[in-house]
């Protein structure tokens, strides 16, 4: 099992130089100009030209050899449940195995998948509060997962939600994977969350798990929560004019994720675009699940959603990074001053015929991985998932 990865002992510089390629996670300007990041103590501190920066003292220096710096991928939509390990496929080190995938931080969308999980308000309320403590104390490979997220149940009140929130809690599960399934009942409940700055989803489409059921648009619109989950199904969606009509009838989070209806993400994704609100589009995996763990689940939405969605590549990687952390209120997922320096790096894969890496993910191939960084400190080098890239980084200095 992965354990928590070390963190920085001290003062930390590190500086990222011959960058061939700068994407920035935000939509208004994803191509940043510029071949060299500085970074300290765990935070980005200058994008630019290596001879403009000061680059001095740098305790780590990577030789990005012309390939792509990206801010880390962020899965808006999984289930932990303990550590590194998933009884869902009884899978060890599945969050590790998404780190060679790109992708650095997690949000849960309830830890669903918990052997005996309690559904009384005194139980589901500890164990949400055990899971925000724990995964904050331990990041699998460097892996910043946002746990933590309980799945309501009719017998709360507005109480339960001021004590989670005053404990730490920031997030809900996905609404209707419990006893709430109706709508006054849920937009009642996610009033309360949302009083005391508690995010929710709701679980959108047919029945995944036991004890989960049909969200129609109904109850979506109804709710209200500030993310609609897995809008493409997880994994069966609702008839396109329901998906419309979510679309049009609130100005929520639109997520679309791998293990749900691909048809039916293109399609979220045409009228996002229609509509001119393309930044409400944010990804997730919404694994582990029936199908898996798919630790390139990220970087095979980007792909997809690029080449068959005919979405330029620098738009696309957007969507799993800057949207995300607007939406989330995170301090990645952007690569601008101040904040977190979580990167990905990576370059076409071999062999491609793209003639660079954008072209290559518009073509439908998926980029190859030489390396990811959290809070300015590498955690991984070559992928042992993704294919081989064209170039690879490599640090020179530490």
């Amino acid at each position: 099992m992965a354990h928590d990865a070390p963190q920085a002992t001290g003062p930390s510089k590190l500086v990222i130089r011959n960058i061939g390629l700068i994407l920035s996670g935000a939509l208004e300007k994803p191509i940043l100009d510029g071949d060299t990041i500085v970074a300290e103590n765990g935070k980005i501190t200058a994008i630019g030209r290596y001879k403009d920066l000061n680059t001095e003292g740098a305790t780590t220096i990577v030789e990005a050899n012309g390939t792509t710096v990206a801010p880390g991928l962020i899965d808006s939509h999984v289930h932990p449940v303990a550590g590194d390990w998933t009884p869902r496929q009884n899978q060890i080190g599945w969050i590790d195995s998404n780190l060679h995938g790109g992708v650095t931080t997690m949000i849960s969308a309830g830890e669903v998948h918990m052997p005996g999980r309690p559904r009384d308000v005194v139980g589901l309320k500890a164990m949400a509060i055990f899971a925000q403590r724990a995964f904050w104390n331990l990041r699998p490979g460097g892996v910043k997962v946002h746990a933590g997220a309980p799945v309501i149940e009719c017998e709360m009140v507005e109480e339960d939600f001021k004590e989670l929130a005053a404990a730490g809690v920031k997030l809900l599960g996905e609404v209707g994977l419990g006893g709430v399934k109706d709508g006054p009942t849920a937009r009642k409940m996610v009033g309360w969350a949302r009083k005391y700055g508690i995010q929710s989803t709701i679980h959108t489409g047919g029945p995944s798990i036991p004890g989960s059921g049909l969200i129609d648009k109904d109850v979506v619109l109804e709710a209200d929560t500030d993310v609609v989950g897995h809008i493409n199904g997880g994994h069966t969606a609702l008839p396109d004019d329901q998906i419309r009509c979510i679309c049009e009838g609130c100005k929520r989070g639109l997520e679309i994720v791998h293990n749900g209806n691909e048809r039916s993400a293109l399609f979220t994704l045409r009228i996002a675009r229609e509509m001119g609100d393309l930044h409400r589009v944010i990804l997730g995996t919404d694994a582990p699940a029936g199908s898996g763990v798919q630790p390139l689940g990220i970087l095979r939405m980007v792909s997809m959603l690029s080449s068959l969605g005919d979405l330029p590549a620098e738009l696309a990687f957007c969507l799993a990074t800057g949207n995300t952390a607007r939406m989330r209120q995170l301090d990645c997922g952007l690569i601008e001053v101040g904040r977190s320096a979580d990167f990905v790096v990576m370059d076409k894969a071999q062999h491609s015929p793209g003639k660079n890496i954008l072209e290559s993910v518009q073509l439908g191939d998926l980029p190859g991985i030489g390396m990811t960084i959290i809070d300015g400190i590498v955690r991984t080098q070559r992928s042992r998932n993704t294919p081989p890239a064209g170039r690879v980084p490599e640090i020179v200095a530490k």
